[in-house]
């Protein structure tokens, strides 16, 4: 059985340097690489701010799952990157917001350092349609 394929770029220019894709999309799955709270114009945002950068984090992921097709009512899973774990209630509070009626299987892990000191989490989504 052959699977059908997509990839889905947000247009940064890492996605070259790297070599990945925002989304990839196979049949009814979306796996969404690891996300951070920049902005359109790749700006961070909320600086600081943990529970904002939650938020503009999940913003990015819905709009890379608009894009495969997807909503985050799909969303399946989430591994969340944190720099610093005892803020675990700013970043659970934005991702309970947005994801508490769906219930995904859900992994919170504190990492040394993201590629930006200023930024405070990483997420990465898998959807199912």
């Amino acid at each position: 059985m052959s699977q059908i394929r997509q990839n889905i770029s947000s247009g940064v220019k890492w996605e070259d340097i790297v070599g990945y894709s925002r989304a990839v999309r196979v049949d009814n799955r979306i796996y969404l690489t690891g996300t951070t709270a920049t902005d359109e114009n790749g700006n961070l945002v909320g600086i600081d701010d943990g529970y904002a950068q939650t938020v503009q984090v999940i913003r990015n992921i819905e709009r890379a799952l608009k894009q495969a097709g997807g909503t985050l009512e799909n969303v399946v899973r989430t591994r969340m990157f944190v720099t610093d774990i005892s803020r675990w209630q700013e970043y659970g509070r934005a991702h309970y917001e947005s994801f508490h009626h769906i219930r995904p299987c859900a992994t919170m892990v504190e990492v040394r350092a993201l590629i930006d000191p200023r930024m405070l989490i990483e997420i990465e989504a898998e959807a199912e349609l």
